[in-house]
């Protein structure tokens, strides 16, 4: 299976090849895969470790002459990409088949510029996924607002993120199966 073909990432052949009941087990080291994305890559953006239930992620961004901006700080766009996709694969992760999740907003917020390398993580909890599936059992959307933290290696935050997130179920409840 090609990921990589004539100058395109198959996010599609990416996405099977995670499904494959063969890889499942090996699936959260397979996500390391995202590390060479163009986007994340070209950005210096790199996930270090993905726990093998998808509910914490932290990812980190060195420095580099090619995401720094005019004033040789980090530059924004690349702080708010390293916190892209990442609660969406969660979720998608960790709610299963039967839902669609996308991002509906997002926003930052700068605190102070950095030179040095930045950090987030992403951590979902098993109450705050059973909550997602309840409200939607009386409800037709849940929008869930998480706040991810971009810090430096000395724990002081650089940005704040916030990210509203749309899901809902592909079905209505009576068809969804437990």
């Amino acid at each position: 299976m090609v990921l990589w073909n004539k100058g395109r990432f198959n996010l599609l052949k990416m996405k099977k090849l995670f499904e494959s009941k063969l890889l499942k087990p090996f699936k959260h080291q397979l996500f390391s895969l995202i590390n060479y994305w163009p986007p994340y890559f070209g950005a210096g953006i790199k996930a270090n470790s993905v726990s093998r239930d998808f509910r914490k992620i932290e990812v980190q961004m060195k420095m580099r002459f090619w995401n720094q901006n005019y004033l040789g700080t980090q530059f924004g766009g690349s702080l708010y990409s390293m916190t892209d996709p990442f609660y969406v694969l969660m979720l998608l992760e960790n709610l299963g088949p039967g839902y669609i999740v996308w991002d509906k907003r997002g926003s930052i917020r700068y605190k102070k510029p950095t030179r040095k390398t930045v950090y987030a993580s992403f951590e979902l909890t098993e109450d705050q996924i059973n909550e997602i599936k309840q409200r939607l059992k009386q409800e037709p959307k849940v929008e869930p607002e998480y706040t991810i933290l971009i810090k430096d290696a000395q724990g002081e935050v650089v940005a704040e993120v916030q990210k509203t997130l749309h899901i809902k179920l592909k079905s209505p409840p009576a068809q969804l199966a437990e």
